[in-house]
């Protein structure tokens, strides 16, 4: 390791877990957090630097989404959803009940807020895209969950998924690799192949 990596390194004061992990009120309250830092498991996660793939996806699908949303509803980019107290996701996109904002200085929302969460994959968040944060959500009544990756012609492919009453566990309702056309949980209609114009 080069010696300034190391003396960077011996400079900075991680962050040193507590006994029996972090909880969501850490995550508000520690000082010097990088941004994106989620809670999973009473664990903090740092994210890697964002890829153009994964900011113009978000993007396309926040417009998107907002483009036919009922006023009842908001869309929210990268805001930490209180799960319970030892799990603070963040997705990359939430569609939450108007209701539940409260200002300008709001920096989560509850689980009981969301109506839809989505993740749009990235090579370091592989597996919590696709195993622990959909359980998660799922269990935390989150009745909705878009998973998106790049397809093969680097286009967003979208994997909809919705909650079963009876089983509590995602089901998937359908994949789109062109056009997101769907009425649940609302009229959505967006055009995929749009991201290669951002």
């Amino acid at each position: 390791m080069p010696a300034e990596s190391v003396e960077r390194l011996q400079r900075y004061h991680w962050p040193r877990p507590p006994e029996n992990g972090y909880t969501v009120d850490d995550l508000f309250t520690l000082p010097d957090l990088p941004p994106h830092t989620e809670l999973i498991d009473a664990s903090l996660v740092f994210a890697s630097p964002q890829r153009n793939f994964h900011a113009n996806v978000i993007d396309l699908l926040v417009s998107g989404l907002r483009g036919t949303l009922p006023s009842i509803l908001r869309v929210r980019r990268e805001m930490i959803v209180v799960l319970d107290p030892r799990n603070g996701p963040e997705p990359d996109i939430s569609v939450v009940h108007a209701e539940a904002v409260t200002g300008p200085d709001q920096t989560y929302y509850a689980a009981s807020d969301v109506l839809l969460a989505i993740e749009v994959v990235s090579p370091d968040s592989e597996a919590r895209d696709h195993q622990t944060k959909p359980h998660k959500y799922a269990a935390a009544g989150i009745p909705h969950f878009w998973l998106v990756e790049m397809g093969e012609d680097e286009n967003p492919a979208v994997q909809i998924y919705q909650l079963g009453t009876a089983s509590g566990t995602y089901a998937l309702t359908g994949i789109y690799h062109d056009q997101v056309k769907t009425t649940v949980p609302y009229d959505i209609d967006i055009d995929l192949t749009a991201v290669d114009e951002l």
